[in-house]
């Protein structure tokens, strides 16, 4: 199969577009023929060696976490058939979708509606399954509720803004100009702008934070949290930061897989309170732009793998 793969960790010159082994399906597994896969941050923050586990132990190594594709092959007890159209995110710990083919545990991945292109699919999955998790299971956001949503744009964000307004919570976000039209759209409420407003001068008291876009943002959250408020963090590595407040909870969402959340954010697709990102598409054999784009944290919504 054809893969972006790299032998070393470092800048994104080190991705390699080339030839890899298929894989197989083991048992629970299938393997799918991937149409399309998602970038994400997580991806050019683990290509450069600065993320989660740190070095990577084998190469070559295939990035990615989220796809949309084909079942072409069962592994015995897997609970899909081959010919099912497919999307989801792979297993916690693994990645490799990246490429033509990918082999991943069954009961993990939903069905794609026939509605729902392939590219769309891949463009809700990470994004919609780690917004999901984060608005409604950790932070647990009610109704008439206030929450800051840092960074409106990304992927994730532009999602939970959309959920976080389902609920008939109050949204704040933060973004560049050029965006704030977007996030009216995706209805946010009010909208500052990062480049020439400090968020502290301007929001306070709200209930809770979800914080998408890391560095010294994430420690700034706190300072506008109610007592008894929370922060969520999604970019400041694998476990949230110490609170330097008694008073505001500091989470850290547990974005686990299964097909039941994917389920749940089809449904809120299907009702209208969430709609697909805006998507920008690259060829795969273009890796190395689009994970310029996305390490320069500037992009809106998601950018796309076109495998097929």
């Amino acid at each position: 199969m054809k893969a972006i793969y790299m032998e070393a960790q470092g800048a994104p010159e080190v991705l390699k577009f080339g030839e890899q082994p298929d894989p197989v399906a083991g048992p629970g597994q299938v393997v799918c023929d991937i149409h399309a896969a998602s970038v994400n941050a997580a991806d050019w923050k683990v290509r450069a060696g600065g993320y989660e586990g740190g070095p990577i132990e084998s190469f070559p190594y295939i990035l990615g976490r989220d796809f949309s594709g084909v079942v072409t092959a069962a592994g015995e007890g897997a609970d899909l058939s081959v010919g099912e159209q497919v999307f989801g995110v792979l297993d916690v710990g693994q990645e490799g979708a990246y490429a033509e083919k990918v082999a991943v545990k069954s009961s993990i991945l939903a069905r794609r509606p026939g509605g729902l292109s392939h590219i769309d699919a891949a463009a809700i999955a990470l994004t919609g399954l780690t917004a999901k998790i984060s608005i409604e299971d950790t932070i647990k956001l009610q109704s008439g509720e206030t929450i800051l949503i840092q960074g409106g744009a990304g992927g994730v964000a532009s999602m939970a803004i959309q959920i976080a307004k389902h609920i008939g919570a109050k949204v704040i976000t933060t973004a560049s100009p050029s965006n704030h039209d977007y996030l009216r759209s995706l209805g946010a409420d009010e909208i500052i702008d990062y480049n020439t407003v400090d968020f502290t001068t301007v929001v306070s008291g709200v209930d809770a934070v979800f914080e998408t876009a890391g560095e010294d943002v994430a420690m700034r959250s706190f300072e506008v949290v109610r007592s008894g408020g929370r922060v969520a963090f999604i970019a400041s590595g694998p476990k949230a930061p110490v609170s330097p407040r008694a008073d505001v909870a500091s989470l850290r969402p547990a974005v686990g897989r299964d097909r039941p959340h994917l389920e749940r954010v089809l449904e809120l697709l299907a009702a209208g309170a969430l709609r697909v990102p805006e998507v920008t598409v690259y060829p795969l054999s273009e890796a190395v732009a689009a994970h310029r784009v996305s390490e320069a944290r500037h992009l809106k919504g998601k950018l796309i793998f076109q495998v097929r």
